[in-house]
């Protein structure tokens, strides 16, 4: 048998090699835009107390019965995650059905969906707290819209695709009969798509429980907030026992949600 690698066509040497020096080229022109001074002198002190932190955490901080507290911070982190989520969940379907293509006549009308969800998900969540924050007041409201908000643009896209690939069978049973557009949708659509719906849902859950956690440092609530305040204090054993609790309720999340998207899907 022949060996066909060592015959390859000139073109497509010259073609790997090119590709190589271009990646070659594109890291090199990207570690030369950064800036790096060396090692501050400081850094074997911080990190030495924030691993100290981790290693001996402040546990009175887990519960204060008259104050703020690590319980009542990832609790405000579990709600804010929660009313986000179902926000979007909610909002997001007519525009699914929207920049669905197989659910319009039109292109250009699922087309102007698909450019409106693309324009929503241009803006982190935390860029959209920091505009809520101005608009509401900072706070747990303005962390469950800015959740809501983005998520929109996420849950409708990963939704629109779960409505063009459905089996169009039933759709055209239902049709044939003389179905209205409202009947369709209800027996031949809903029942097809809302599975997947939920376990996005439940994904995008997990996804925000992560992002909850970083818009309290911007003012949006959550446990961000007092993890700020820590760290600009050099509380390092306030943050410890923060960063534990935060690792524990996003580990405990994943677990729950991955067995509930299992059973769903």
């Amino acid at each position: 048998m022949r060996d066909t690698r060592a015959h390859k066509p000139i073109s497509v040497r010259i073609r790997f090699w090119l590709i190589v020096v271009a990646v070659l080229a594109v890291y090199y022109w990207a570690f030369q835009g950064m800036q790096f001074d060396g090692v501050q002198s400081t850094t074997r002190t911080v990190m030495l107390s924030i691993i100290d932190g981790f290693l001996h955490p402040d546990w009175s901080y887990v519960y204060i019965p008259d104050g703020e507290d690590l319980l009542r911070g990832l609790l405000d982190t579990l709600v804010i995650s929660i009313l986000g989520t179902f926000v979007s969940a909610i909002l997001c379907i007519p525009f699914a059905f929207w920049s669905s293509t197989n659910m319009s006549k039109r292109l250009a009308v699922s087309g102007s969906g698909k450019i409106l969800l693309s324009f929503i998900r241009v803006f982190p969540e935390i860029i959209v707290a920091i505009l809520f924050i101005k608009a509401v007041g900072p706070g747990a409201f303005a962390g469950v819209l800015a959740l809501g908000i983005h998520s929109i643009g996420m849950l409708a896209k990963l939704y629109s695709e779960t409505i063009e690939s459905i089996d169009r069978g039933p759709q055209e049973a239902l049709l044939a009969s003389g179905a209205n557009r409202l009947q369709v949708l209800r027996y031949a659509v809903i029942p097809q798509v809302i599975p997947q719906f939920l376990s996005y849902s439940l994904y995008r859950f997990e996804i925000n429980i992560r992002s909850a956690t970083t818009l309290g440092l911007v003012g949006a609530g959550g446990i961000g907030t007092p993890l700020l305040f820590a760290l600009q204090v050099r509380n390092w054993n306030r943050v410890g026992v923060i960063l534990l609790g935060v690792v524990l309720l996003i580990t405990l999340t994943d677990i729950i949600s991955g067995k509930l998207r299992k059973r769903i899907i």
